[in-house]
């Protein structure tokens, strides 16, 4: 199963961030972004943030559905591969 979030805005991505977190915990290592509608910056530090509590715990996640807009902030940031499974 994987972590689906459908939201991450400054208003919401302290509870996207500890919900990723929790499912990377319960070692679920799969984030499907493919849902995710409403995004701004924060979305783009939650995803590096969910790729460091990863490696930290030894894993990897695997990260699906990027959208295009999400995308383009991570080049704009010159994290793009970062945000790349």
């Amino acid at each position: 199963m994987s972590f689906a979030p459908t939201s991450i805005t400054m208003a919401d991505a302290a509870q996207a961030l500890r919900d990723g977190l929790a499912e990377i915990d319960r070692g679920n290592a799969q984030i499907d972004l493919s849902r995710l509608h409403q995004f701004d910056s924060s979305a783009v530090s939650a995803v590096l943030a969910w790729r460091r509590a990863a490696s930290a715990r030894g894993t990897l996640v695997q990260i699906t559905g990027l959208p295009d807009g999400l995308r383009s902030l991570a080049v704009l940031y010159g994290v793009e591969d970062h945000l790349r499974s």
